[in-house]
């Protein structure tokens, strides 16, 4: 893979969670292999952070024009 792969879409669960992403290629992506794939540098755009529990997360890396929110991708179904 040459190029980076962006995350353009989120699909959530019934209490509002991301699930899955999709990406710029029309991949889908549980959240654990999004995480894998942002380790592995397939995707940029975003990274991986670890709270002060142990818990990872994923977010959206802050541009110059964004906040940083994936939340405000469109939804796919």
């Amino acid at each position: 893979m040459n190029e980076h792969e962006t995350f353009v879409a989120i699909q959530k669960n019934h209490e509002g969670t991301i699930i899955n992403f999709k990406t710029s290629t029309g991949r889908v992506l549980s959240y654990r292999k999004a995480m894998m794939e942002i380790e592995n540098g397939n995707v940029s755009g975003a990274y991986v952070f670890t709270d002060e529990d142990g818990h990872s997360y994923i977010s959206a890396t802050p541009t110059e024009h964004a906040t940083g929110s994936l939340e405000n991708l469109p939804t796919f179904f």
